[in-house]
């Protein structure tokens, strides 16, 4: 058995510094490479991810970088490894069971006749995985070749690398009953079935060369963590309870449990002494996200080796060095099986590296770690530790004067912000009954029963991003980059009224982003130039940097929603994104409760939002994405959250009249889990995502008694699928099964701007097509 190293990180981002990952899969999808050319853009960007590790510090012999490489998503490579493919996709499998390159593809996008596995968001994070499907006769099989691989061939390099696997029982909690599965059938019924092929896995893995193997249990730190910590334990007395599998060594093993506290929040070192007691070598803590372990609880680790997270993995904050070294040095001094240093979570959630941005605010780099700062803290701190304080004299200096500099920054507090945050009221969260708004909003849009709309963004297409970079770039002037924004909304305007449309959108043409937009025109943010985060498959976004108070100069939403209502004498919605979401996809400044950062961001919107009502806009869409997203893990922290975050979107939109309608948007999460929440936001409309769980939340809307208006979406733009007219139809049916048809809208389930126009177009028209079909089935149904 070989020691673990002394300092690791849980993962890195995987998409590369210039998306290289994002362009060549894409390009795969598209047909411009075949597999080959996949395979080898692939290998090239694991290369100089490993190269780039070792430059920063870490060992390339010693297992300490992770090999976490995904093509997709870490769970859909789980899922392919165990070959566990759903019985609507069982015709995918190779000869062996194997998931090859287009079967992996086409469960994550789906293909003409079936829907991809539904996708909703890793734990709290705006990281989306896609869910497995399990039933009773699912068949789990060791299928390491991918993963061995990319050990065989690192191994040929002189890497010795951790492969990286989500452990077997958040594996299956993050699973869903396959379809047709008896009731009452919990994936995790499957545990010893899957336990067996892991250790298969773990065997192939362990042929292949690796030393040490991951396994990542974040499931341990959610509201059923203490449930799951004896089905952890039955799992791992399985997997680790021998050191040799048929006679040959198995790799040494890591169990994470990133994002919280493992096990009894009440007993912070509980969950991780049970993980310890089954034989596995070494058990991470969060620290940073998660309580830290007393003296007597580390004692029950007994042998095992403490990995300790205390280098955030989901900010960009730069670490506290001198409070982090006397916390390691604390816990070192308890525990017996020797202490590691490591980031609290794998580092996809942050971007690649600081240097990389030219154009940031002067007083702002200091102040950031992003993934490659963030190892060279953690080595920082294994030195530190080994060393003592004089060995990292020099670097916890600059960590203490660049935190010093963030405090007293004269725009990290703002004191007419501070000032109006103080005169609020309760009168400032409250509208009329929600009776009151239906009525004066009828008589103000005269809608059809079922009204169409979209949720804002139409395709983002190469022209309009041409025109954005030409601007940028100072090969055209504002007056041109103007008339063609026009043109663009006019054309988006033109088709959605030909589409037959009942509420449209300006199509979104002058926005690089949902927040990214927003940030730009708001005090108390940074954008950056390559901040680029994977959000799902090839799908990545660039967090804006919240780093101080948070104020509005100007109305900047309001001249393109006039100028496009201009052109319609249908009601057009103004669209701004909500204070949650804005915080859930940025990185927020960690030196305030998040409850007050999100009331700055509220009033900034609210002043926004008063504008465009004063410039007679009718609905107003404030969206929500992200509210489930932020939801604590525990049940215990949820009441505090949901009440900030509820305020916080109706400060941003009780000031406006009776008869303005404000919407609402909200997508891929369990949306069951918070309904009371979405309830409480008191929005006139509120559009959810419905399509690929074929309407599940029409059913929790019923059973809560939601009595405002809602449109749960009947067409997933998540994947490049045209859903028929009748597919769309049924959906509607389902919809109406469970909600009134004066309460239902028809709409996607989110934004169109990823999708082309050509499968947009015919998508829309069949979903107007179905809605005047269902229409004139309602119409059929009323007596005479």
């Amino acid at each position: 058995m070989t020691t673990f190293p002394a300092a690791t990180i849980l993962g890195y981002p995987r998409i590369g510094p210039n998306r290289e990952l994002k362009k060549a899969v894409e390009a795969y999808w598209a047909g411009r490479i075949d597999e080959a050319a996949l395979d080898a853009a692939s290998h090239e960007l694991q290369d100089r991810t490993i190269d780039r590790l070792v430059g920063l510090g870490l060992s390339a012999t010693d297992s300490s970088i992770p090999a976490d490489f995904a093509l997709y998503d870490q769970v859909l490579d789980t899922t392919a490894a165990l070959g566990a493919l759903p019985q609507r996709f069982a015709d995918l499998a190779g000869t062996d069971g194997e998931v090859g390159t287009d079967a992996y593809f086409t469960l994550a996008r789906g293909d003409k006749e079936r829907q991809p596995l539904e996708m909703t968001k890793w734990f709290d994070t705006n990281y989306h995985y896609l869910v497995p499907e399990i039933g009773p006769t699912t068949v789990f099989r060791p299928l390491a070749d991918r993963l061995a691989g990319i050990v065989k061939r690192q191994s040929a390099r002189g890497n010795t690398l951790r492969p990286v696997l989500v452990g077997p029982v958040t594996y299956l909690l993050l699973s869903k009953p396959e379809e047709g599965a008896p009731e009452g059938f919990d994936p995790l019924d499957r545990l010893d079935d899957v336990v067996a092929a892991y250790r298969g896995i773990i065997a192939q893995l362990g042929a292949a060369g690796a030393e040490w193997v991951q396994l990542d249990e974040p499931g341990l730190v959610t509201e059923r963590g203490s449930a799951l910590v004896p089905l952890a334990e039955r799992a791992y007395r399985t997997i680790a309870g021998e050191r040799e599998y048929d006679g040959a060594a198995r790799p040494s093993l890591l169990v994470t449990t990133g994002y919280g506290t493992a096990g009894d929040i009440a007993a912070p070192g509980s969950g991780l002494a049970a993980l310890a007691a089954t034989g596995v070598e070494a058990v991470h803590a969060d620290l940073i996200r998660g309580a830290l372990p007393t003296t007597e609880q580390l004692a029950k680790l007994g042998a095992t080796r403490l990995v300790a997270g205390i280098v955030d993995g989901r900010n960009i904050w730069r670490n506290d060095l001198s409070a982090s070294l006397k916390t390691l040095v604390e816990l070192e001094a308890a525990a017996a099986g020797g202490l590691s240093v490591a980031t609290t979570t794998s580092l996809l959630h942050v971007p690649h590296d600081v240097a990389l941005e030219q154009n940031l605010p002067e007083h702002l780099p200091e102040w950031l770690a992003f993934a490659d700062q963030k190892v060279a803290e953690v080595l920082t701190l294994s030195r530190g530790l080994v060393g003592g304080p004089a060995a990292v004299e020099s670097e916890v200096a600059a960590s203490d004067a660049a935190i010093a500099h963030r405090a007293a920054f004269a725009g990290t507090r703002v004191e007419s912000v501070r000032q109006r945050q103080a005169a609020l009221t309760a009168q400032d969260i409250d509208r009329a009954p929600a009776e009151e708004r239906a009525e004066a909003q009828r008589a103000r849009l005269d809608l059809p029963d079922l009204p169409t709309t979209t949720i804002g963004s139409f395709p983002q297409t190469g022209e309009v991003r041409k025109a954005r970079a030409e601007f940028r770039a100072g090969r055209i002037t504002a007056e041109q980059y103007d008339q063609f924004l026009k043109d663009e909304i006019a054309r988006v305007v033109r088709l959605q009224e030909d589409l037959g449309l009942d509420v449209l959108v300006h199509g979104e043409p002058e926005r690089n982003d949902m927040v990214q937009y927003f940030a730009e025109n708001f005090d108390g943010f940074a954008a950056t130039e390559n901040g680029w985060v994977q959000s799902y498959g090839s799908r990545c976004t660039r967090p804006s940097i919240l780093w101080g108070d948070v104020t509005r100069p100007e109305a900047f939403t309001v001249p393109w929603i006039s100028y496009a209502q201009s052109l319609t004498q249908k009601p057009l919605k103004g669209m701004l994104t909500g204070p949650v979401t804005i915080l859930a996809w940025s990185f927020v400044r960690n030196d305030q409760p998040l409850g007050e950062t999100a009331d700055q961001v509220a009033l900034a919107l609210r002043d926004e939002i008063a504008d465009l009502e004063a410039a007679g806009i009718a609905a107003i869409q404030v969206d929500e994405p992200a509210l489930r997203e932020l939801l604590p893990l525990r049940a215990a922290d949820q009441p505090s959250y949901l009440k900030w975050s509820v305020d916080s979107f109706r400060l941003a939109t009780s000031g406006v009249r009776t008869e303005t309608q404000i919407h609402t948007h909200l997508c891929y999460s369990e949306f069951g889990e918070v309904i009371a929440g979405i309830d409480g936001l008191n929005a006139d409309v509120t559009s959810i995502e419905a399509a690929r769980s074929k309407m599940e939340v029409a059913v929790d809307l019923a059973e809560f008694g939601y009595r405002r208006g809602v449109g749960p979406g009947v067409y997933d733009i998540h994947s490049p699928r045209v859903p028929s007219t009748e597919e769309v139809e049924s959906l509607i049916r389902t919809a109406l099964a469970n909600v009134p048809v004066a309460q239902l809208w028809i709409n996607p389930d989110c934004g169109l701007k990823t999708r082309g126009y050509e499968e947009t177009v015919e998508s829309l028209r069949n979903v107007v097509a179905a809605t005047e079909s269902a229409r004139a089935s309602l119409l059929a149904e009323v007596p005479a």
